[in-house]
């Protein structure tokens, strides 16, 4: 720490000593000024002189108000200029009693706005040189009255500059303060978000997965006595289904590594394209499941090819959960304008057990918080005479798509 800053630092700290200085050095200024003369009458430059005893306590007592011109800046403003106008009337006008004043001027333009500025400067000014120049025994134009002028001018001024450079400066550092928040809160939005998408993940694996084995497990448990080659091929369903999850897991979790970490997922996120997969694995498990497409082979974003199939997926693993055993699903994907929709219907009997309990699964949850991320809107609820029905639009190019290719047609010009 440079000496300069360690006086900065004790100067805030304790301003009441930093005034008290501030008096001694006026004073001493004043003092100086008062028995030095600058045209001897003798022909030399500068010559010395005796002042007022009257002027001397004049002096000290305005130095000795400006300790509390901080706690006080008005009232030791009126103080001090009292004592400079005895001293223009009554005193020796030429000692410079008015310096303390000044100083008070100062104090009360830098901690004051510019109109208060204004006017108690003008006020100052009017009053100490009318009265030097009026009731004074020099000269209106001696060069005392007007040196009287100029430096409560002076005074003001540099109050109301060291007022503004503090006001500027400390808006720039409200101004970085609160980019700094608006940062902080938009890193903490992103890490929320980004954790909600791997926990909705998550849910989608795990759900669609561990139905599929608990479906064929209780197959393979009721056919194993009677029919063991049926329960030799439902375990082996098992063992694929949870071959896949274990997969899907582990890419998932993947994610949350850093950039230098080792195993980082090299698989890309499922989508459409992995459809009749998805659809084959239903129908393994016992599942009617009947496809129907008409997106004309459109070519989604990653983000809401992720989220049609994670749709499709959860919609289809909540009838394999709760439509009964001989429920069907029709699942259909249209291109519809800007948007494709994805309708996913069966005919089971437990509609309502769609919905989510109080504080049970998140399945309609997750596909609502997808749909709403994309700006799309999701419909579900049960059908009229049985069923239930999962309705999704989502937008074929999000914001960030459309940027990009907006830039990239401006960029290849006509």
């Amino acid at each position: 720490m440079t000496t300069f800053q360690r006086a900065r630092r004790y100067a805030k700290t304790r301003p009441l000593a930093l005034d008290a200085a501030l008096a001694a050095g006026v004073l001493l200024c004043m003092l100086a000024g008062s028995f030095l003369e600058p045209h001897d009458p003798q022909g030399a430059s500068w010559g010395l002189r005796t002042p007022d005893p009257l002027s001397l306590v004049l002096m000290t007592l305005g130095a000795a108000a400006l300790v509390l011109r901080r706690r006080a800046p008005r009232t030791v403003l009126a103080v001090t200029s009292a004592f400079s106008l005895t001293e223009s009337v009554t005193g020796d006008p030429r000692a410079p009693v008015a310096m303390s004043a000044v100083i008070a001027l100062y104090t009360v333009a830098a901690t004051t706005d510019r109109p208060t500025t204004w006017r108690v400067g003008l006020l100052t000014m009017t009053v100490l040189t009318g009265t030097a120049m009026a009731a004074g025994p020099l000269p209106w134009y001696a060069q005392e009255n007007l040196a009287l002028f100029a430096w409560t001018g002076i005074g003001a001024t540099a109050g109301d500059a060291v007022r503004s450079r503090r006001a500027f400066v400390q808006a720039i550092r409200e101004r970085a303060e609160r980019a700094e928040r608006t940062r902080e809160e938009e890193a903490r939005r992103r890490v929320a978000e980004e954790r909600l998408r791997i926990a909705r993940d998550l849910h989608d694996v795990v759900a669609h997965h561990i139905a599929l084995v608990n479906v064929q497990a209780g197959v393979a448990a009721h056919v194993m006595d009677r029919r063991p080659d049926q329960a030799k091929e439902a375990l082996s369903h098992v063992r694929e289904a949870s071959r896949t999850a274990l997969g899907e897991l582990r890419a998932t979790v993947g994610l949350l590594r850093q950039s230098g970490d080792p195993e980082a997922p090299t698989e890309p996120a499922p989508g459409l394209d992995r459809l009749d997969e998805l659809a084959g694995t239903f129908r393994s498990a016992g599942l009617t499941v009947e496809v129907a497409r008409a997106d004309q082979d459109t070519d989604l974003p990653a983000a809401v090819d992720l989220a049609a199939y994670r749709i499709i997926q959860e919609a289809l693993t909540n009838v394999q959960k709760h439509a009964g055993p001989d429920a069907r699903a029709e699942v259909s994907i249209v291109r519809v304008g800007p948007h494709i929709e994805i309708t996913v219907l069966d005919d089971g009997a437990g509609g309502r057990d769609h919905e989510p309990a109080p504080g049970g699964g998140h399945g309609l949850l997750g596909m609502r918080e997808r749909v709403t991320a994309l700006r799309g809107t999701l419909t579900t609820g049960p059908r009229y005479g049985g069923g239930f029905r999962v309705h999704a639009i989502l937008p074929v190019q999000t914001r960030t798509s459309a940027s990009s290719a907006a830039s990239a047609d401006a960029a290849g010009g006509p």
